[in-house]
């Protein structure tokens, strides 16, 4: 299954009518955040493929505007053609807005969702806005990963962890790419494609 990552920066080459041929095989698109609704909307009309998406810290119209035809994933663990996905939407906490969470209050939100990944049998993907702790994240209150997101991995070993919200323009897409155990952590800052199949490693 090829899929499509979009975070925190809209792209145009994914915003015209040539963008499926331009980036062929497309079967899943999944948003990491801080992400104009419109713009969801958008490309899941012009790909024509299930969305699911997170919500990262400035995502403060998706209330009134929610994007049409997708799926929030924060705190849903969903299979989709065999591939098992959970979402945790945005950052640590740094001044009060929407979806900012303590280190404490995010812990809490994994702490809940164990009898459902124990019943799922593990992860494949894990989708977030924010990074887990020195993995791509920065010092910075608002900028820091989460510890619970270090857990995570480490008790389920998902195939990728794909996140948003430290922005870093790449030369090579290699540099996106960090190895934390048996999974590869992923900043999807504008967009990002790859490969996975159901019920065996990566391709």
């Amino acid at each position: 299954m090829r899929i499509l990552t979009v975070s925190d920066r809209v792209e145009s080459v994914l915003s015209d009518r040539e963008a499926p041929s331009r980036f062929p095989g497309v079967e899943l698109i999944l948003s990491c955040g801080d992400l104009p609704p419109e713009y969801l909307s958008s490309l899941r009309g012009i790909f024509g493929v299930p969305l699911y998406y997170v919500l990262g810290n400035h995502d403060i119209r998706y209330e009134s505007t929610r994007p049409l035809g997708c799926t929030d994933l924060h705190a849903k663990l969903v299979r989709f053609q065999g591939i098992r996905l959970l979402g945790l939407e945005g950052s640590r906490w740094y001044n009060g807005g929407p979806q900012q969470y303590s280190e404490r209050e995010m812990k809490r939100i994994i702490w809940g969702l164990r009898p459902k990944l124990w019943i799922g049998k593990g992860l494949d993907i894990i989708l977030t806005h924010a990074p887990p702790r020195h993995i791509h994240d920065e010092e910075d209150q608002c900028h820091q990963g989460f510890r619970s997101f270090r857990w995570l991995v480490d008790k389920y070993s998902p195939r990728y962890f794909i996140h948003g919200h430290t922005h870093a323009l790449f030369t090579d897409p290699s540099e996106r790419i960090t190895t934390l155990n048996q999974t590869k952590v992923i900043n999807s800052y504008g967009y990002f494609i790859f490969d996975i199949e159901p019920g065996s490693m990566a391709q």
